[in-house]
């Protein structure tokens, strides 16, 4: 008989690790090593039982106190023995319940981890639905109206999917379990896996007389007005759940969810960028160069009068605190902001009179600009092509 390993050489932790690291280290080799991923390997079947009795051991802290001071030899014999396992009509289930909250319970690997499941609650299908918005609905958060043709309760039997309230019975095939077993032979000895019972679809009930109008399902085809809250914020591909309005369950199950697709419609004034909002100023050359008061749309319907200064230059930008759109409820705080890029128009055509005045300005040293002025779009134009 080959002699045993260190119980933390075997998971390959250090006798320090924590429970989450001991944990992590036997469910990777546990897969690996997993019998039903590795037919027939009688080394792959060792590893896997040696790393389930290390694992056995230091994961419960009396057990890993022993070891620690006594190692094999603890008083209370340590390991964990698949020996009987062979002479007991065991399933996976049954086998590795212990492990349960390392594999994810209901969904663990290779049908092993965790508790038997019982009789199973139908529950709705989800819907999708998609919201197109414009950025004021956007601002401030909309109410839509959706009619919606879905799965809802059976107005015959009002869900219950029963004749004349003939109610439901134990299910002959199951037993009221909601899962039937199938037992195979393996490298392990004779094996149990559970499916869900296919005659009462897992409810564990059948029913004695079906309703004649939804066949015993407890749900028909319908349509609803659904009211949705869409909340300020949001943005282009988000979703919006809507607990509980999707399809009706079966036989009076939870009801299905919706899910709300968010488009959002382009808009004329702004350029969104997350909760900022660009806004693109083309300002007149009189009053980019005597200054002026100007008026800028925000998007809450508002007009703001901002100041622009004497000799106010193409490219400058103004940024208007909290003028923009909220931040997502649980995605940020407050509002941003509204970011004015200015731009000065030059006419493209001029009268005689406006010619003639401009002529007399031409080589004024105010109209030239000066050496600074120069410099910086010389750097500009230069780091542009850089």
């Amino acid at each position: 008989m080959a002699q045993k390993r260190d119980y933390y050489e075997v998971l390959g932790v250090d006798k320090n690790a924590t429970e989450d690291q001991i944990k992590k280290a036997y469910r990777t080799i546990a897969i690996k090593y997993h019998p039903d991923r590795n037919p027939g390997n009688k080394e792959a079947e060792e590893k896997f039982k040696e790393a389930a009795e290390a694992y056995d051991v230091l994961h419960d802290p009396q057990k890993r106190q022993q070891y620690d001071q006594f190692g094999f030899n603890s008083p209370g014999g340590g390991g964990f023995d698949f020996s009987h396992f062979n002479s007991m009509n065991m399933d996976m289930d049954d086998i590795f319940s212990m492990f349960g909250d390392i594999f994810g319970g209901r969904a663990g690997f290779g049908g092993f981890g965790g508790a038997k499941r019982g009789p199973q609650q139908h529950r709705g299908a989800d819907l999708r639905l998609k919201v197109r918005l414009t950025l004021e609905e956007i601002s401030t958060g909309v109410t839509k109206k959706f009619k919606v043709r879905k799965d809802v309760p059976c107005s015959h039997c009002h869900g219950t999917g029963a004749e004349d309230g003939s109610g439901t019975e134990t299910c002959p095939t199951c037993h009221g379990r909601g899962v039937i077993t199938h037992t195979t032979q393996s490298i392990l000895g004779m094996m149990q896996t559970q499916g869900v019972c296919p005659t009462c679809n897992g409810s564990g009930q059948v029913i004695k007389n079906k309703c004649h109008q939804c066949g015993g399902t407890g749900v028909e085809k319908g349509e609803e007005v659904v009211e949705i809250k869409i909340p300020a914020g949001v943005a282009e591909g988000m979703i919006v759940n809507v607990p509980g309005k999707g399809n009706a369950g079966h036989n009076k199950g939870v009801n299905g969810d919706i899910q709300v697709f968010v488009e959002e419609i382009e808009d004329e004034r702004f350029i969104r960028d997350d909760s900022d909002l660009i806004y693109n100023l083309l300002l007149d050359f009189p009053t980019a160069a005597l200054g002026g008061d100007v008026e800028i749309p925000t998007i809450q319907g508002t007009k703001l009068r901002v100041k622009m200064e004497p000799g106010t230059q193409p490219g400058k930008t103004l940024r208007l605190r909290g003028k923009g759109l909220p931040a997502v409820q649980g995605y940020g705080r407050g509002n941003g902001d509204l970011v004015v890029n200015i731009s000065v128009y030059v006419p493209k055509t001029l009268t005689r009179d406006e010619k003639e005045a401009i002529e007399k300005f031409k080589n004024s040293e105010n109209f030239q600009g000066d050496a600074a002025t120069k410099r910086s779009i010389f750097q500009r134009f230069k780091n542009y092509f850089s």
